[in-house]
């Protein structure tokens, strides 16, 4: 542990002064305003330590719009303006509260501010982000600020990455307790979804897609399993890349690449790092998407990849990005209705095997729209559990992941509070 007594005590002492537990930043989003109904309702409802006088803030640059959301909320919610571009008024923000919740992307583009706002002033912060290069370049930046303020710094706390990174850990923990041994080797299918995109999940794809193409020592690091992998001795074994169509003769399905595979899988194994490795250090991991069998799977596992070769190709050429964002993709600020999101779901199985051919089966399912009505859910718990659950002597400054900071106590409050199970399959 890097901080001494003194400094923990000093930090649980601030903390513990501010005017808020939690305060939401970007609350006019897209998501942000789901994830600020969510929250109003649970707090209103809860009764114990889950709810009961908790303070909470909605924030952004734009007044207005604030008041508007606050007067459809059903909870007491105050109002901070705040704006990216003035560290001052992030500053000011980020004193008050013990934890942030960011719903501002493109993260690349609008993230680091608040990112070194708390970091700087022993912040807790929590997001929804699924760029890793973004990650990548906060942590090499701020890391050690972060440690030295106390300031837990939780990303991908979404559909990117819970499910899988609190997926992962599950069944690890059942494997375990069944066979006093972890997998050395676990695959993640998405068996079913249903839900949609919003303008702001475009932006952080086009922006990532931006950097790629431009930049070769980005390609670089996006191609790297372990660029979360902070330790001078990571891991160097060779992990599978399902980004074209195969076949698993063993559940009888055609593969296709699952687009979120490449934050997911960086995030698993950074929590493989901060746990010790206890997944251990040849740990291997992957994610696809499940089709049907014959012909017609086939025909869609090959149809899904040449989509998203031709997607990522289009988004890194300038002409072409700009042409799709302004005529095809959906605007900032629009998304998935509200019955949309109602009727959506996921479902995703993983498959584990240990070093002794021992089998452990699982499955991760939503109720909601993976991307909106369940991440929502997600992200605010997550806030909610570091505020609530994880004191500063359990979990230092730093940068963190879902499972490695919260473990148990996040997992059980997604199952009671989110509409997520997870569960053994037989």
């Amino acid at each position: 542990m890097d901080n001494n007594t003194d400094t923990l005590s000093m930090q649980q002492s601030s903390s513990e002064k501010r005017s808020y537990a939690i305060i939401l930043y970007g609350a006019t989003s897209f998501v942000g305003k789901i994830t600020a109904h969510y929250l109003s309702e649970f707090l209103a409802n809860a009764k114990g330590k889950n709810g009961a006088n908790v303070a909470w803030a909605i924030a952004g640059r734009d007044e207005d719009k604030l008041q508007q959301l606050q007067s459809k909320l059903t909870s007491n919610v105050d109002i901070i303006v705040a704006n990216s571009n003035e560290a001052a008024s992030l500053d000011q923000m980020t004193k008050q509260t013990q934890v942030i919740i960011s719903t501002v992307g493109p993260y690349l583009k609008y993230g680091e501010p608040l990112i070194k706002s708390c970091a700087d002033n022993g912040t807790d912060y929590v997001d929804l982000t699924g760029e890793a290069i973004f990650i990548k370049d906060m942590m090499d930046k701020y890391q050690d600020t972060a440690k030295q303020s106390g300031a837990r710094i939780v990303n991908s706390c979404g559909f990117d990455s819970i499910p899988s990174d609190l997926g992962v850990y599950f069944t690890q923990t059942k494997a375990e307790e069944k066979f006093g041994d972890a997998c050395d080797v676990i695959h993640m299918r998405v068996k079913a979804a249903k839900g949609g995109l919003s303008g702001g999940t475009i932006a952080s794809m086009a922006t990532i897609f931006e950097e790629v193409g431009e930049d070769k020592s980005r390609r670089k690091q996006v191609a790297n399993p372990y660029l979360l992998n902070d330790d001078k001795n990571a891991p160097s074994v060779r992990q599978d890349n399902i980004n074209k169509p195969q076949y698993d003769s063993e559940h009888k399905r055609w593969l296709a690449p699952f687009v979120m595979a490449s934050i997911n899988t960086r995030i698993v194994h950074r929590t493989n790092q901060l746990l010790g490795y206890e997944y251990g250090r040849d740990f291997k991991y992957d994610e696809a998407m499940w089709m049907k069998d014959g012909v017609k799977g086939q025909l869609s596992s090959y149809a899904m990849s040449a989509g998203l070769f031709g997607f990522a190709t289009a988004m890194m050429i300038k002409p072409s990005r700009e042409l799709l964002s302004k005529h095809v993709l959906p605007k900032s600020g629009s998304g998935p209705s509200e019955e949309e999101q109602e009727n959506g779901y996921f479902d995703i199985r993983l498959f584990g095997q240990t070093a002794k051919k021992e089998t452990i089966n699982t499955k991760v399912i939503g109720d909601k729209d993976p991307g909106y009505g369940s991440t929502s859910r997600m992200l605010a718990q997550a806030a909610l559990c570091l505020a609530q659950d994880i004191s500063k002597e359990d979990v230092v400054g730093g940068f963190w992941t879902p499972a490695s900071a919260m473990g148990d106590k996040l997992l059980t409050r997604l199952e009671d509070h989110a509409g997520l199970s997870f569960e053994v399959v037989d």
